[in-house]
Parts: C-alpha cells; sequence; structure tokens
C-alpha cells in the first residue's frame, strides 16, 4: 500500500501542475473495452484494485474508488490501507460518482481525465456539471502516463484472418448490411470505435487484449469508402491484400482524429456515445449533426448465423469434453490440487482440443470462502489447497475458431451442512427454470429474469450481478445488447431476444466469509411453436456438463424440475461420454443416472 501512496501523491503534484482539483481515472482504453491491455490499466496502477470494473476519483484532500457488487470483497481487501474510500455503487447512503464529483465542483474549479479514455457519453454529463458550477475542463493530458515510469507498451500482435467456414458471412456482405442500416438513418458516416464489432466487420482477429482477440483500431464507413485505423506493424502484407480487394482502406491509427476534424460541418455522423471516447467526439466539426444510437452492427453480431451456431454447438461439445474431465480430477483425486494448480489442469484439458485458442477469461478458481468473492482471481499470495471439505466454484471458459464458451460450476469436496445443499439445490433450480423457460416473441431478458431469482427470493437471498450476458463469436465472452437482469440501465432500450441470440444463465449465492455457488450454462434461443398467441421461442442448452449430485437434494425439487435435470444429464452422457476415456466415461455415466 505503500506504492499506492506515493503513486497518489505524485499524481496529486500533477495535478498542481496543471490546476487540476478533481481527476477521474476510469478502467478503460480508447474504444471503451471491458477488459484492457496491461498498457491501459491506470486505475489499477493508481489505486491497487485489479478487478476490470471500477473508477477512481482523486482530489487534493481524498481518493474514492466506485465499483459494483462483483468486487465488493475485492476491492475492499486490496484498498486496505491505501486510505482510499470504497464506495460500493448502488448500496443505500451511496452516492453515485457524478453525484460525488459535482458536490466537489465549484467556481474556479477544475476537473480532469484522459479523454481518449473516457466515453463520450460519460464526459458530456462532466461538462454539463462543469459549465452549471462555473468550473472549467482539462481532458487533453494523461497525467498517470506522466508518473508511471515503467508503463508497459501495447503488444504488436499480427492478426489474422478468421475465415468464413467459421464466420459464415463474407466482409462484403457484413459491409452491405451497415451501409444499408446507414442509408435508412440518413447518415453520411460510420464511425466504429468498438473493437469487437471491428473485428466482427472485417473478418479479422487480433490479440492486443488478454483473452479477447481484437486489435486496438478504429473504422469510418460511408457509401463509398471503408477506412480501418490501426497500427502498420500488426497487419501482414496477406491481410493488406485480401483488405484491399474488398475496398478497404488502412490508415495510421491516431489518423482518424485528423480526419474527423475534416469532415464537412454539416455531415450527419452515426456513432455510439457509449464507445467512442471523448476526444474522438470533440474531433467532430461542432456543427456536425451527431446521431447517437448503438451500431447496427451490436445487434448484427449478437445473433448468430446457422454457420456460427453449428461452429458454436461444436466449441461447446470440445469445452465440455475438457471441463468433464476436470471434474473427475476433482472428484476422483484432488489431495495434491491447489486454486492454482486445478486451473492449470483445466487449462490443460482445453488445450488438448483441436483449434483452442487458449481462455476467454482469467478462470476463477475459487476454493472454500474464496467463492463467496464473485470475481475472485487466485494469486501466488492468496492461492490455497483444496481440500475435502466444502465447495469449489469454477468459472472458466475458451476461444476456438468454433466460438467462445463461458461455464461456471460449483463442486462439492464433501461434506456439505444441509444449508450448503439447500443453496445448491436453490441455485440448480433457478438455472433450469431460465433454461427450460418458453416465451412469446418480443420478450427481452428482463422479462424472464424473475424465472431465475424466485427460487432463490423464497429463501430469503438474492445475488448482486446480473443473470446472464451474451456471448461473442471468438470475441469478447461478455456482448450485448441481449442479456438477463432484473433491472434495465437508464442509458439503456432493452432489445427482445431473438433466435441465434447466445445468452449465458448463472445465477449464483455468495456466503461471505463461507462459501460461493454459481451454475452457468450458456442458452442458444431457438423458435419454438408457433400457435394462436403468436411465435413461441425457447433455448437450447450449449453447455453439456454435468451438475454435482453430491450437492443436490432432490426432495427440494418439483417433477417438472427433476424432469428438466433428467433430461439435461442424459444430453450431457450421450454427447460427451464417447469421447472420454473408459473410466472417466464409467464415472460420467454415474454421475448423469436417473434422480427419482
Amino acid at each position: 500500500m505503500s506504492e499506492v501512496k506515493d503513486r497518489l501523491a505524485a499524481l496529486r503534484e500533477e495535478m498542481r501542475k496543471y490546476h487540476v482539483d478533481i481527476y477521474i481515472v476510469p478502467s478503460s482504453d480508447c474504444h471503451e473495452s471491458e477488459y484492457v491491455s496491461v498498457h491501459f490499466r491506470a486505475r489499477e496502477y493508481i489505486t491497487g484494485f485489479t478487478g476490470s470494473a471500477g473508477t477512481a476519483v482523486v482530489t487534493m484532500e481524498e481518493a474514492g474508488l466506485w465499483t459494483d457488487g462483483r468486487y465488493f470483497l475485492q476491492a475492499e481487501a486490496q484498498l486496505k490501507g491505501s486510505g482510499i474510500r470504497l464506495y460500493r455503487m448502488g448500496e443505500p447512503g451511496v452516492p453515485p460518482l457524478e453525484e460525488y464529483v459535482e458536490s466537489q465542483l465549484g467556481q474556479g474549479k477544475c476537473l480532469g481525465f484522459d479523454g481518449r479514455v473516457m466515453a463520450a457519453s460519460k464526459a458530456l454529463e462532466f461538462d454539463r456539471m462543469v459549465r452549471k458550477h462555473g468550473a472549467s475542463l482539462m481532458e487533453r493530458e494523461d497525467l498517470i502516463d506522466r508518473i508511471w515510469p515503467d508503463r508497459p507498451a501495447i503488444p504488436d500482435t499480427q492478426v489474422f484472418l478468421l475465415e468464413e467456414c467459421y464466420s459464415g458471412e463474407s466482409v462484403d456482405g457484413k459491409l452491405e448490411r451497415v451501409r444499408r442500416a446507414m442509408e435508412e438513418q440518413q447518415v453520411d458516416i460510420h464511425v466504429l470505435a468498438s473493437l469487437c464489432d471491428i473485428a466482427w466487420l472485417l473478418n479479422l482477429r487480433g490479440g492486443d487484449i488478454p483473452c479477447v482477440p481484437v486489435t486496438l483500431s478504429f473504422l469510418t464507413l460511408t457509401q463509398e469508402d471503408c477506412v480501418w485505423y490501426v497500427r502498420p506493424s500488426v497487419v501482414t502484407e496477406e491481410i493488406r491484400t485480401y483488405l484491399a480487394k474488398r475496398r478497404v482502406r488502412i490508415k495510421e491509427y491516431d489518423e482518424i482524429y485528423r480526419d474527423l476534424e475534416g469532415l464537412s460541418v454539416d455531415t450527419r455522423v452515426l456513432l455510439d456515445r457509449r464507445n467512442v471516447n471523448d476526444r474522438l467526439l470533440r474531433s467532430l466539426p461542432e456543427s456536425a449533426d451527431i446521431i447517437d444510437r448503438p451500431n447496427p452492427t451490436e445487434l448484427m453480431k449478437a445473433v448468430k448465423n446457422e454457420t456460427e451456431i453449428r461452429n458454436i454447438r461444436e466449441a461447446h461439445r470440445k469445452e465440455s469434453i475438457a471441463f468433464t474431465r476436470f471434474l473427475y480430477r476433482l472428484k476422483t483425486g484432488a489431495a495434491d490440487l491447489t486454486e492454482l494448480s486445478a486451473a492449470e489442469y483445466l487449462d490443460a484439458r482445453r488445450a488438448e482440443q483441436e483449434h483452442c485458442l487458449g481462455q476467454s477469461f482469467a478462470p476463477i478458481c475459487a476454493y472454500g470462502p474464496h467463492g463467496a468473492v464473485v470475481h475472485y482471481s487466485a494469486t501466488e499470495e492468496t492461492n490455497v489447497p483444496i481440500l475435502r471439505e466444502s465447495f469449489l466454484l469454477v468459472d472458466a471458459g475458451g476461444h476456438y475458431l468454433e466460438g467462445t464458451t463461458d461455464t461456471t460450476r460449483t463442486i462439492a469436496m464433501e461434506p456439505l451442512k444441509m444449508e450448503q445443499k439447500r443453496m445448491y439445490t436453490a441455485v440448480l433450480r433457478a438455472n433450469l427454470r431460465l433454461a427450460y423457460a418458453k416465451f412469446l416473441k418480443g420478450a427481452t431478458g428482463y422479462s424472464l429474469d424473475v424465472l431465475c431469482r424466485e427460487p432463490l427470493w423464497q429463501l430469503g437471498v438474492d445475488f448482486k450481478h446480473g443473470t446472464g450476458h451474451g456471448v461473442g463469436y471468438l470475441l469478447n465472452v461478455h456482448e450485448g445488447p441481449n442479456a438477463f437482469r432484473p433491472r434495465i440501465p437508464e442509458e439503456e432500450t432493452p432489445v427482445e431476444l431473438q433466435p441465434g441470440m447466445v445468452t449465458t444463465d448463472e445465477p449464483g449465492v455468495y456466503i461471505a466469509g463461507e462459501y460461493g455457488i454459481r451454475l452457468e450454462n450458456e442458452l442458444l434461443c431457438v423458435e419454438g411453436p408457433l400457435g394462436a398467441y403468436g411465435q413461441f421461442l425457447e433455448f437450447e442448452i450449449l453447455t453439456l456438463i454435468p451438475f454435482d449430485r453430491d450437492a443436490i437434494l432432490p426432495e427440494e425439487m418439483n417433477q417438472e424440475e427433476l424432469q428438466w435435470l433428467n433430461a439435461y444429464h442424459r444430453r450431457v452422457y450421450e454427447a460427451v461420454g464417447p469421447y472420454l476415456p473408459e473410466e472417466e466415461r464409467e464415472w460420467l455415466r454415474e454421475c448423469t443416472e436417473i434422480i427419482r
């Protein structure tokens, strides 16, 4: 913590030089990415908090970190002794970050941040605050960079082509679809900063962000032209030729700011302020007509095509084999495993699968009390042995050429208390109720969320994270706009669930200091029967990994829920069993036997 205190002191010295009274440090990069390369982890550098979500605010007198319920326990531990106050977002009596910043502003005060890593939508809020209070704004300087002497460089990993046998659609076809959407909205140019949208549109993948195969770049699109702004060092001649044939021009990464400044004053610009940075927005002519809407590519890439769906099923077959072999190791001989070595064992089994490209996120392998930390990540300092008692929670996933996976299983290392079994059974019931839901076309994930939470609410418990998120195709494991959530954020418009969307189903229970339980499958939205009341939709469960019989109380499940569980386990055995060694196959057969 002494390092964090020294860094805060150094930052405040820079703030004095630039006459800045309040400095905001978000978690993002220049593209508002959820996960960022180590070069952009400025908030982690200044606070010591390693979670993926959070914003730091530093004044001359105090410093605070705002983060959500997934990270309360982790942030509390990592901020201890730093002098940085934890603001638990959404909790009673905790001021929102914007409210706190406004309370610190006054006549003559200066608010600062690096406009390249601040979302334009957030920057506009701060701009209004500054004007309202007669303060000023400094958004052109990265003060963290001035105090970070050994700041890591941005990686120079070359991009690669995702061929149509995996993507299912040509670049020409995707560009045509986006241009049609632009024509419908009567815009002249579309500015894209979202890395996953750009990667999807160009059928390219990269390696600039750990676990997210994308490349730092921007893109502009008109009816006649497409320009990809990227570092030349990551583009091979093969890719240059490939893009040139599709009339995609390549320019230097930073040239986009100058090109936007040169647009005609009356240009109609389509962009999404949520993932366009403040510097990009300020580069546009003041009189430009800005159409602030979600990128058309967001919904296009969320609805997987037939080729992608076929591939995704194959990716899950592979991941399910690896994960089931991992479960066998845990249940039949985990005496020598720790959190870290268990995660390594799972990685090794995944790496045996053809076309595996690595992890889709840093795995969570959390034993006992660590399982209550929703986004716990084991380190050499926190690593503990896995004992033959309590729960082990494992949340992990992989990238394959055939798609991206995300799975959580909670394993009974035995013996369990009755309360633990009751909680596990409630989480299992919650998972199954959502997975086997049937609903009319037009429903959103917010409509269905209650199905999953009700079995937990009956026990007086809940979980402080979304029930499910969309999953990208060899992109970010977290993808919108589809999701299962209990509340609609103010800045979002709910999107109806559509066939082809893949969304996770991951209810949980977290008892601080004791254990955590989460059970996660991926669900593919598919068409159900067409009836007198309209088109019904339902889900196909993509994940095929057994639940832990040792933690289930069948007497607390109704007959329909038991039928669902038995039907699911039958599918698991049929899909995974043939690919296991004989001893492991026999173990899986026993794990998936009918429960009455």
